[in-house]
């Protein structure tokens, strides 16, 4: 009898759908019943493999061996993952499994990963696709009987395929190639070094901002307030002061506008992370990691998504879940809302999937058993569905404009009329704990007035400075790169900015990993490292709008609009040219990554400095052997280490108070000083003077 093998991405999406289609028996590495086979991989099973497999000259770095560009691309499955790949190869290859059906993660690296073991496993079999935007047991049912030919998503993996080998021969190539010229391993990639330089670019602005003071001069009416414009010296807005002391203002002129400020739409990844950021402090990868869980937890939609709109057949779904969630949630106890679900329907703009909504399994369960950090997302993902179909915000604004000592000032109100979906997020964020800074929107609501009218004045002065630009955080820096090279873009481009929406939040991580970006509490800023680097490295490899182009191409190659031979052409082209131009760099900037040495103190020998090395501290003389060793065994025995702390105090006075030595003989610790008896031979010895 013929079977069935499904292929999910993880185990916990394994389990899930195994439940739905009634594979229940638990094998090793897979589940069977119901005339189905449930395995998963582990993320990527198989990957690219390195450099030194295909040639053994490649495991040195050398600049002569560079361009390394694989005609023939190959493969291997890391070790840690081998036993799954082994279950899976065995079951592709299985006599009764008659077709197969791809289940992982339906996007772009979804669809490589799936792809890369199947071919990796030698598998001809028919191939259908499983393409769900939520792990709720009815979603996999429906895409249980709309399964797809998995050949409709052949420009999918091949748009997957090219950012995988663009990111290897950039990666590898300039990674190489700019290590070998700076003696440092200096790690380049095609999304993360232009990240890197919109950072280091906001830091010289920053650095290079000159503060300015300026003046406004404010005259006042009992509650009335109007201001002048900006005056540049401290001496004219005297003169205006000393002016209008004591005079009278007359109303030129009122005008009154009736604005509305539309509901948000709702969310996509980029602008979840950003929010949670925001208000909650998540880092990007953070937000999405939550979103994962809650997804595989069927409670919330898919979140690698780059779409803020429902598809049309959606309508009642986004009605019954609005309805429900007026119910569930605290903070909309009461609230009157005529949802106008319309508004979030656009099959037009949902490629892969629909936004972030909650789920019905959500509507049932509620937050029990949810970790502090899930309730938080869930909440604001719930709070922006009830915005997002709510009333817009209504109000007027008031700009009237006084004439005072033939001087203007005016004078700015504003009045709430139909408060709309706003009622709703002041409602939620009034629930949050102080995490974020947001700022609560004052209203100044002007008296009444009438032009022509006169009012007698008191006036004062007020001092202002011009503000920095501001460092970023993940919000603004998730921002930027939705946003970089679009001004390039053809304003129908699909995808613009760096990266996508799903590998975000890894390359933010990726740069403060290896020492580029720091994080200062909310704020990314780059190190010493990282500029450097974003200064040396040409502008192909720097520039946001050409990765942003890139990126666009990809999208193209995935709705079957370019050619993907044409895209690795102009790869191999750009890194061929690299290697080129790069051959060598001056003398004075091969030490640019070299780190600063530290002076530990004087050499009892030759009095040149001491320096701390990895394992040691050295005398920078190198005719003078004088060493101390880390790992002396004086130390060991004594289980202490050996401290730049101790080091100096040594040689600054040759002994150094020291805590809670061992003592073999006793098993006790005790306090002691340690005297630095150096007898100018090859190694240091060391003795404890007395114990305290």
């Amino acid at each position: 009898m013929s079977v069935q093998l499904v292929i999910a991405e993880k185990p916990s999406v394994a389990r899930s759908i195994a439940a739905v289609i009634g594979a229940t028996e638990k094998q090793n590495g897979y589940w069977q019943g119901g005339g189905y086979l449930v395995s998963w991989c582990i993320g990527h099973l198989v990957s690219f493999a390195e450099a030194g497999q295909y040639d053994e000259k490649y495991c040195k770095w050398r600049y002569e061996d560079l361009p390394i560009l694989p005609q023939s691309w190959q493969f291997i499955v890391p070790d840690e993952k081998k036993q799954q790949f082994e279950v899976l190869r065995a079951l592709l290859n299985r006599p009764d499994v008659d077709s197969v059906t791809a289940a992982t993660d339906a996007g772009r690296e979804g669809e490589l990963i799936f792809r890369f073991v199947y071919q990796m496993a030698g598998c001809t079999k028919p191939v259908k696709r499983l393409w769900i935007s939520s792990m709720e047991d009815a979603a996999i049912r429906e895409g249980f009987a709309n399964l797809r030919p998995d050949s409709d998503y052949d420009a999918l993996y091949q748009s997957a395929l090219c950012r995988a080998k663009a990111d290897w021969l950039v990666g590898i190539n300039a990674t190489r190639l700019f290590s070998v010229l700076y003696h440092k391993t200096l790690t380049v990639g095609r999304v993360q070094t232009p990240t890197l330089k919109m950072l280091v670019d906001r830091d010289a602005k920053i650095l290079r901002f000159q503060k300015e003071k300026y003046y406004t001069v404010g005259i006042q009416s009992g509650s009335l307030k109007a201001d002048s414009g900006r005056i540049a010296s401290m001496d004219e807005a005297n003169t205006l002061k000393s002016t209008c002391a004591g005079t009278s203002a007359i109303c030129t002129s009122i005008k009154r506008e009736r604005k509305a400020e539309q509901p948000p739409k709702l969310y996509d990844l980029t602008t979840l992370q950003r929010e949670a950021n925001r208000l909650f402090g998540f880092t990007a990868k953070q937000t999405l990691d939550y979103a994962q869980q809650l997804y595989e937890k069927k409670l919330l939609t898919y979140p690698r998504t780059d779409s803020q709109y429902l598809t049309e057949d959606m309508g009642q779904t986004a009605q019954h879940l609005v309805s429900d969630l007026l119910g569930l949630l605290p903070f909309a106890q009461g609230l009157a809302l005529t949802a106008e679900v319309g508004r979030v329907l656009n099959s037009k703009k949902v490629s892969d999937h629909h936004a972030i909504i909650p789920t019905a399994e959500f509507v049932k369960q509620g937050f029990t058993g949810l970790a502090e950090s899930e309730c938080k997302l869930l909440n604001l993902v719930c709070s922006k569905l009830l915005c997002a179909v709510a009333a817009p915000h209504e109000y007027e604004t008031v700009t009237a404009v006084f004439s005072c000592a033939g001087n203007e000032f005016a004078a700015k109100g504003k009045t709430v009329l139909v408060p709309g979906w706003k009622e709703i997020d002041q409602r939620f964020r009034s629930t949050l704990k102080a995490d974020g800074e947001e700022e609560t929107e004052t209203l100044n609501t002007l008296p009444e007035l009438t032009e022509g009218q006169s009012y007698s004045v008191v006036s004062d002065i007020s001092e202002h400075f011009t503000s920095p630009p501001k460092a970023y955080t993940e919000d603004t820096l998730l921002s930027a790169m939705e946003r970089a090279g679009a001004e390039d873009m053809p304003e129908n481009a699909e995808r613009k900015g760096l990266g996508t929406p799903a590998t975000r939040a890894a390359i933010l991580e990726k740069l403060v990993q290896m020492g580029f970006v720091q994080r200062k509490s909310k704020q990314l800023v780059p190190t010493k490292d990282g500029i450097n680097l974003a200064v040396v490295l040409p502008e192909s490899l720097t520039s946001p709008a050409l990765t942003a182009e890139w990126e666009n191409r990809l999208t193209e190659i995935a709705k079957g609009n370019a050619d993907p031979d044409e895209f690795m052409a102009e790869i191999e082209a750009q890194v061929r040219q690299l290697v080129k131009t790069y051959s060598c760099i001056s003398a004075d900037k091969q030490n640019l990554f070299q780190s600063e040495r530290v002076i530990i103190g004087k050499c009892p020998r030759c009095s040149e400095n001491v320096y701390e090395g990895k394992k040691n501290f050295y005398c920078g003389n190198r005719s003078c052997q004088f060493v101390m060793w880390k790992n002396d065994r004086f130390f060991e025995q004594r289980k202490k280490a050996f401290t730049p702390k101790i080091a100096a105090a040594l040689l600054k006075n040759g002994k150094a108070k020291v805590k809670g030595l061992y003592s073999e003989k006793t098993g006790k610790t005790y306090d002691a000083t340690v005297l630095l008896a150096d007898t100018g031979g090859k190694y240091v010895n060391y003795r404890v003077e007395r114990k305290e």
